[in-house]
């Protein structure tokens, strides 16, 4: 089909294969088609909504507020998933598993089609936790709607990579104005920008698209919905299965790392020693790069998870 045919089409050719896609998957139905459609094809508005920003959810705030409280949520109130364990919460089936930064690298650097249908061990959700990726190279930055949702919001904004088909090329063309194709090695420098500005890695996992991984997010606990929603104990985000470790010969104690750590996890003792709260750190790995006297290193922690590990994807 040329290009002119595809742009005159009354469904666009994107659409057409999000839709096959969808037709092909386990467990996707129609109504997850056109909630994963509605996502997206209009992302900014999808995620504004949700999270407060969009004009639209601050006028009907009270009226949410009412239905809220007539109907409370089934959550279970814990704030760590565990595979056999819902939390009722958007969290279960949109979600984020962080990964330090040579494991962002190494998904985007993935060569060839990857089918792992159900990583419930890695990804300790009770749906969306498959890893089926076509056409890992075919990349798109897309702006942030988290950060464009804010009207002070950290900068810059196109640090969302969208990975692989049908979703690629589906967001691209109906956002093509806050969109663009990216290289391999465009995608790896904006992570490294990232990690320098001290941004968190999080692979994406979504049950409307597709129930599989879709996107690299980098994220700011100021302007993040997820680490927002993660802050209030809807567990949206997955650690990465490894925790910080401070070795104390090394440390100075200048608190570098704090400033850096999103999810508040570092902190002083009575002895203004810098020490780890390991309920909340996630393994993100930014206060590793940020330290100055090479002081602080991530190791395995089983309790927190199992890691991404990249090659054993394709075994």
């Amino acid at each position: 089909m040329s290009t002119q045919q595809k742009k005159s089409s009354l469904i666009s050719q994107s659409t057409r294969d999000l839709y096959r896609a969808a037709t092909q998957a386990k467990d996707v139905s129609f109504t997850d088609f056109l909630h994963g459609y509605i996502y997206g094809r209009w992302p900014f508005f999808y995620i504004g909504y949700a999270k407060g920003d969009h004009p639209l959810a601050k006028k009907i705030a009270p009226l949410t507020a009412f239905i809220s409280k007539v109907f409370p949520s089934k959550q279970t109130g814990s704030d760590r998933h565990s595979v056999d364990l819902a939390s009722n919460t958007i969290a279960d089936g949109y979600h984020g598993k962080a990964v330090p930064l040579n494991t962002a690298r190494e998904l985007i650097m993935i060569q060839e089609p990857i089918n792992k249908p159900d990583l419930e061990h890695v990804i300790p959700y009770t749906k969306a936790r498959a890893i089926i990726l076509e056409n890992p190279d075919h990349l798109v930055a897309l702006n942030c709607p988290c950060r464009s949702g804010k009207a002070e919001h950290c900068r810059p904004v196109d640090v969302c990579l969208i990975v692989g088909e049908p979703f690629a090329s589906f967001i691209n063309e109906h956002n093509p104005k806050r969109s663009r194709w990216i290289t391999r090695e465009e995608a790896i420098q904006i992570l490294e920008e990232e990690d320098a500005r001290g941004h968190v890695h999080h692979a994406f996992f979504k049950d409307a698209m597709l129930g599989r991984y879709y996107a690299i997010c980098n994220c700011c606990s100021c302007c993040c919905g997820a680490m927002k929603a993660h802050q209030n104990h809807i567990p949206m985000l997955a650690s990465s299965g490894y925790v910080a470790e401070i070795d104390p010969e090394f440390c100075q104690h200048c608190g570098t790392c704090h400033e850096y750590c999103q999810f508040s996890a570092l902190g002083y003792d009575d002895n203004y020693y810098t020490f780890v709260n390991y309920d909340l750190c996630m393994g993100c790995g930014v206060c590793v790069s940020k330290c100055p006297s090479d002081a602080i290193s991530l190791r395995l922690e089983p309790s927190k998870g199992i890691p991404l590990v990249v090659s054993e994807l394709y075994e």
